[in-house]
């Protein structure tokens, strides 16, 4: 994996430190290629998560946002039987995958269905922070109390 150095972006861009900050985190964390996942856009601000966790129940995976941060895991209590392959390509291992949010994308649901997981996205800008247009000539009136 290349390293990129992120100072520049530190020097020159006042208030953005929190982007440079997730980035260089990004980096530096290490998530494993397991379990493959999608990441669809349905239509204009609306998403969906899709990871395929063959051999896990409801019960077995845990989903939690915390800031802008949405981590899925997956724990498997250990079987005691001991079992016989010939083959094993379905890999029933624990696992904690995150996914970085951008400001103001809301978790809707989850859902699984034959054997995959899917989480519904959406960012919802509030209306204080849409684009308006000010007309020329107009004044902005504030409430005065």
């Amino acid at each position: 994996m290349r390293n990129i150095d992120l100072s520049p972006l530190y020097r020159s861009f006042i208030g953005f430190d929190h982007l440079a900050s997730m980035i260089d985190a990004s980096q530096s964390e290490k998530q494993t290629s397991y379990p493959p996942y999608n990441i669809e856009l349905l239509e204009e601000d609306k998403y969906r998560i899709t990871m395929a966790v063959a051999g896990f129940s409801q019960d077995d995976i845990s989903i939690e946002v915390q800031e802008n941060t949405l981590k899925v895991s997956g724990t498997l209590e250990s079987e005691p039987k001991e079992r016989k392959f010939l083959h094993k390509g379905i890999s029933e291992r624990n696992f904690e995958r995150k996914f970085q949010l951008g400001d103001h994308v809301k978790v809707l649901n989850a859902d699984m269905q034959n054997g995959l997981l899917h989480i519904e996205l959406e960012r919802v800008i509030p209306e204080a922070k849409k684009p308006r247009k000010i007309e020329i000539g107009s004044r902005l009136i504030e409430n005065q109390s």
